[in-house]
């Protein structure tokens, strides 16, 4: 029997598959790329075929019968099944039959619910996706299978009000996909009358299974289109039952009439305080007369939902609720957009009221809400201050920042891991935006933005695009240099110093750059970012729209301006002014460079020290900075301060005057040898990338000798002796961290924050000692080198120490700022942090609090992070995922940190390290751990620039304005 070409096609495929997937082996992005393009073009897809599944677990033929009552639908083919065990990649998932715990998938974040969300997205955008032809695979699954499921599943998630409230979006999200209306006499009538007219007019089969399977609005012009087209091959009867059948639909897929919340409401107890709240919502609604009245209500009604689903109650009752409040936000959706604010007052109520459903549907966490609404209450007042206005425009923004930054963090997981073979994928969080309220909720911001900024005398200017005051500049600076636009992960590109780029997400570590700006934050002070505010590099938050309408510029050469309030320009090379053209004269190179103190360095004493025997006038001497000036907390704070050891510079020069291997010299030889070859080719004329590129395969000969490199008899026997010693264990038996600590860090102007290497909680004796070699390698690999080479006079002339202190396993960590850097203020603090270790400092979306110095905690930005480190006992580290239902920094912790930040003010000016400080530290319980502290370098030169400072008007605050005032 001759094989089809599909038939042929998917032979092929699925070898190829199971060769890459024996013994567990990953199947490869471009294989399940090739596969999906195949399942496009089938006619069964991703299914092998139809079967009874049965209640005692085996399935039969379409044509038999179960002993008891089945279910009747597809098979998935072997090699999708495959796919999910060796990738837990699930495709064309059918819900009838299958496990809830398999669904719900607790362990790998709910990737398989969250998947098939995705998938749902895919066929609306891409024609039925991996089902193109399969959508009219008739048996595949059955509408009412699939409705009975969701109704059992549903029920079964929302069983505890832990899980209600702790998932509460991640539930609400998925209650739009999942299909789980209750049967109807509509929806039967549909299927009935449609089963009728394909049994009688076969062309029809194809919609008939649409409507069974997957039945939306737009079948009703499909099915208008298969009449007209057809109408002259039909009976009248048959005309007639496609007239009714429309009737029908159009019934089903009615705009949401208030008076069908009462069927939900007779799924809740009559007692509920709930139920009542709903009904007042109904009659309350029927009177209203303005759009401005309806939202109010169902802006109130949606956050008191929000409210009691966490409450005792039956598992169908939340479900009527989750319901009501899917179909609140498409209603409140359609009215916003009616609500035409003709004045400030009006402008401001609407925003207020908008963000308030915001929090109700599930974009902001009900204590993110708290927090927020306090600067959110409309004003009582008929004028507002423009320092108020300020702030209130702050806080709409920053709604609408927090929400996408949920819906982002949420499915952020399977985004990237359907990214590798489906780019589609990637609008996937775009798509749930604009679906939302926030995109009413961003446009209303954006004008009440652009009213502030002509009121105060403020605008952004980026190429004409629209909603401009969404952008906000992080770090001053100013930039000239080709423009990259991207939607890519920021790790996927080879960045370079000379240009300008546009994120979706900072990344983690970055190599040199002229300019950047994200889609989100992340954390203020993560190294990336104390970098770029240390070095003058321009740094900004955009919105997805903003993102979206720079895409067409991306590739133009461009001028980039932060300014040190947060103005941002971007525009045309071209159109620079003379004084913007002035910025960029050359300067001679010493001018813009500094250079690594090495003269008072001690290189002779090679013991191992005792942290307890090393303070800060010992940073640049004996150690780096990091281990000097943690050995001086510990003398102030004992009991906040681990053990440690630190291997002194003097060990590390020992060491590098050992012969390499291969070479007529030393490691040191070497590597001035570079740098003098180097400076050669440069008088010579070699051009700057050859000379560059020379260093780096010069430097990467370095690192891998020195990861070879044997460590001295004496030294590794002192090491081990100081580490029971010290330590309070043998070598092998303590969890540790080995971090590097340069004498090219926190220097005046220069901090090279995160360039080098830290190794987190290791264990075992032979990858501790491995791990000081791998330390004193990181100075010289690509990204360390080009940031020194770009900002220090002498590069070549690093040093790494090392300091070893036992892990703390600590519940949160971050970084506190002993300034406010949002505002400037040096009375201030700033504090960020996430949960479980190395928090805050790698790009993580942290949470993020401005104590002021009045004594307010101003909330600036939640955590969006789905997932944190944590380090086990028996070493290395491990994902452990979390939500954002609860705060990481309670009133207690944010208490202490506040009395830390004065205590460090009060103590650390006597040992010449002068403030502000960037601290890193973290919380066990409610107790400090100090893990390092150093001084916080900005760039003067960018802060005090006369055109970043011409750019922004001073902020007249005291001015009032009229609420009446026109918007």
């Amino acid at each position: 029997m001759r094989l089809s070409l599909i038939g042929l096609l998917f032979c092929f495929g699925a070898l190829t598959l199971f060769s890459q997937g024996n013994s567990g082996q990953k199947i490869s992005n471009p294989s399940i790329t090739q596969l999906i393009n195949t399942y496009k073009t089938d006619p069964r897809g991703p299914y092998r075929d139809i079967r009874w599944f049965c209640k005692d677990g085996t399935t039969v033929g379409p044509q038999e019968r179960c002993p008891e009552p089945g279910v009747q639908r597809a098979r998935y083919r072997d090699e999708v099944i495959k796919l999910g065990e060796t990738n837990h990649i699930y495709l064309g998932q059918i819900l009838s039959t299958t496990s809830h715990q398999d669904f719900w998938d607790a362990a790998y974040d709910h990737s398989r619910l969250k998947q098939y969300q995705l998938e749902q997205f895919l066929r609306a955008n891409d024609n039925g996706w991996i089902n193109r032809r399969a959508q009219y695979y008739r048996g595949a699954f059955q509408v009412e299978d699939e409705e009975a499921w969701g109704i059992q599943f549903l029920n079964w998630v929302l069983e505890t009000p832990d899980r209600a409230s702790e998932h509460f979006f991640l539930i609400r999200q998925s209650a739009k996909d999942i299909p789980h209306a209750a049967e109807s006499n509509t929806a039967l009538s549909v299927r009935a009358i449609s089963k009728e007219l394909a049994d009688e007019f076969p062309a029809f089969m194809d919609l008939r299974v649409k409507l069974h399977g997957q039945p939306e609005k737009g079948d009703i012009d499909k099915v208008k289109d298969f009449q007209l087209r057809n109408k002259t091959k039909l009976t009248t009867e048959q005309n007639e039952k496609f007239s009714k059948l429309l009737a029908e639909m159009a019934v089903l897929h009615k705009p949401i009439d208030v008076s069908d919340f009462n069927q939900y409401r007779k799924q809740i107890s009559t007692n509920s305080p709930i139920n009542n709240k709903v009904r007042e919502f109904i009659e309350e609604y029927k009177k209203a007369k303005t759009s401005s009245e309806k939202c109010d209500l169902m802006a109130d009604v949606s956050l008191s939902i929000r409210r009691e689903i966490g409450t005792s109650m039956k598992p169908s009752s939340r479900l009527a609720l989750l319901d009501i409040s899917n179909k609140l936000e498409s209603m409140l959706n359609r009215e916003a957009a009616d609500w035409k604010p003709t004045n400030l007052d009006e402008q401001i109520s609407k925003v207020y009221t908008l963000t308030r459903a915001a929090a109700g549907f599930g974009y902001l966490e009900l204590w993110e809400w708290n927090e927020l609404s306090g600067k959110m209450s409309p004003s009582p007042d008929g004028t507002i201050s423009l320092r108020e206005l300020n702030d209130y425009t702050e806080s709409v923004r920053r709604s609408v920042e927090w929400g996408t930054g949920m819906v982002r963090a949420t499915y952020e997981d399977v985004i990237k891991l359907y990214a590798g073979f489906e780019p589609l994928a990637s609008g996937f969080v775009d798509d749930k935006v604009r679906a939302s309220i926030l995109l009413q909720l961003g446009a209303s911001g954006s004008v009440l933005g652009d009213f502030f900024a002509g009121q105060a005398g403020f605008s952004n200017s980026l190429m004409g695009i629209g909603n401009q005051s969404s952008a906000r500049g992080l770090n001053p600076g100013y930039a000239m240099g080709e423009l990259v636009v991207t939607r890519q992960a920021p790790e996927e590109i080879e960045v370079s110093s000379d240009k300008i780029y546009i994120f979706n997400r900072p990344p983690a570590d970055l190599k040199p750059v002229a300019g950047i700006a994200t889609v989100t934050e992340g954390s203020m002070v993560s190294h990336v970012q104390l970098l770029a505010r240390n070095l003058g590099i321009p740094n900004a938050v955009v919105s997805m729209e903003n993102l979206s309408d720079l895409l067409q510029y991306s590739g133009k050469q461009v001028f980039y301006a932060v300014s040190n309030r947060g103005t941002v320009i971007i525009k045309l090379a071209s159109e620079m002014t003379d004084v913007e053209k002035s910025l960029f004269t050359k300067k001679a190179r010493s001018e813009e460079r500094i250079s690594v103190p090495v003269e008072l360095m001690e290189l002779e004493d090679n013991r191992v020290l005792n942290l307890r025997n090393v303070d800060a006038k010992l940073s640049g001497k004996v150690c780096g900075p990091k281990a000097a000036n943690l050995g001086q907390l510990k003398k102030m704070y004992p009991e906040h301060v681990v053990e440690g050891l630190v291997i002194p510079f003097a060990i590390f020069k020992s060491h590098f005057d050992q012969v390499m291997p291969g070479q007529n010299q030393t490691y040191w030889e070497f590597l001035n040898a570079t740098f003098e070859q180097a400076v050669k080719k440069s008088a010579a004329n070699v051009t700057d990338p050859e000379v560059e590129r020379f260093v780096l395969s010069q430097l990467e000969i370095l690192q891998k000798a020195i990861r070879k490199m044997p460590l001295d008899a004496a030294f590794e026997l002192e090491f081990k002796r100081m580490f029971q010693e010290v330590i309070g264990g043998e070598l092998g038996e303590v969890p540790v961290f080995i971090r590097s600590d340069t004498n090219m860090e926190d220097l005046k102007d220069f901090t090279g924050a995160g360039l080098n290497l830290t190794l987190f909680n290791v264990v075992d004796a032979n990858k501790i000692l491995q791990g000081i070699k791998d330390v004193w390698a990181s100075p010289y690999t690509e990204r360390s080198y080009k940031w020194r080479q770009k900002y220090l006079l002498n590069p070549e002339n690093v040093f790494p120490s090392i300091l070893i202190i036992p892990s703390v396993n600590a519940e949160a960590s971050g970084v506190l700022i002993t300034k406010g850097v949002s505002n400037g203020s040096i009375a201030d603090n700033t504090v960020a942090f996430n949960r479980g270790v190395g928090g805050a400092v790698e790009g993580q979306a942290s949470e993020t609090w401005l104590l002021r110095s009045s004594g307010e905690n101003q909330l600036l930005s939640p955590a969006r992070e789905p997932e944190y480190m944590a380090i086990p006992a028996s070493g290395g580290t491990e994902k452990v995922h979390t939500n954002f239902h609860e705060r990481i920094l309670t009133t207690s912790r944010l208490s202490e940190l506040r009395e830390m930040s004065r205590s460090l003010n009060e103590k650390l000016p006597s040992t010449d390290l002068q403030g502000p400080y960037d601290v890193e530290l973290g919380f066990v319980g409610d107790k400090i751990w100090l893990f390092q502290v150093r001084p916080f370098v900005e760039n003067k030169r960018a802060a005090a620039s006369e055109y970043l400072r011409s750019i922004t008007p001073e902020l007249q605050e005291s001015k009032r304005i009229s609420l009446n005032e026109d918007i």
